[in-house]
């Protein structure tokens, strides 16, 4: 299972949650936290390029594998 790191990333650059919400502007608050809490099964190529200009990281830096049961073999 692929898992965003956006909340590890904010704590790392001292960054709450609410300076993200206010930089990335166009994507709303409900979307953001959804995001933040890995509640999403899909996200958008613009999504991820407006969170790595943002928070000033890579695409890899955004993602981590974790094994699961439920991950197809």
């Amino acid at each position: 299972m692929i898992r965003l790191r956006i909340k590890e990333i904010l704590a790392e650059q001292n960054h709450s949650k609410y300076w993200l919400i206010k930089e990335l502007g166009e994507i709303n608050y409900r979307n953001i936290s959804r995001l933040m809490n890995n509640e999403v099964i899909s996200i958008r190529l613009e999504t991820i390029d407006k969170l790595t200009t943002v928070l000033n990281c890579s695409p890899g830096d955004l993602f981590y594998k974790i094994e699961s049961d439920t991950d197809e073999k």
